[in-house]
């Protein structure tokens, strides 16, 4: 249930700053079909990945996982 809680916590996020997931995909090179994948808690992603998303949306990498 891990993807679970950081789908939530992403899609939140993203979503409270005002940003699609298209414009979230384009501003962090992160393919769309990821992203949304990621959101719906089917994909793990990697710490790298996770670091860029959390720098895009201004947050703290910690405030996704914990």
């Amino acid at each position: 249930m891990e993807n679970m809680q950081l789908a939530q916590r992403l899609r939140a996020f993203r979503k409270l700053k005002g940003i699609t997931q298209q414009e979230l995909a384009k501003r962090t090179g992160i393919s769309l079909a990821v992203l949304g994948a990621v959101e719906r808690g089917n994909r793990t992603i990697e710490p790298d990945m996770l670091s860029i998303i959390a720098r895009t949306l201004e947050i703290e990498v910690r405030e996704l996982t914990e």
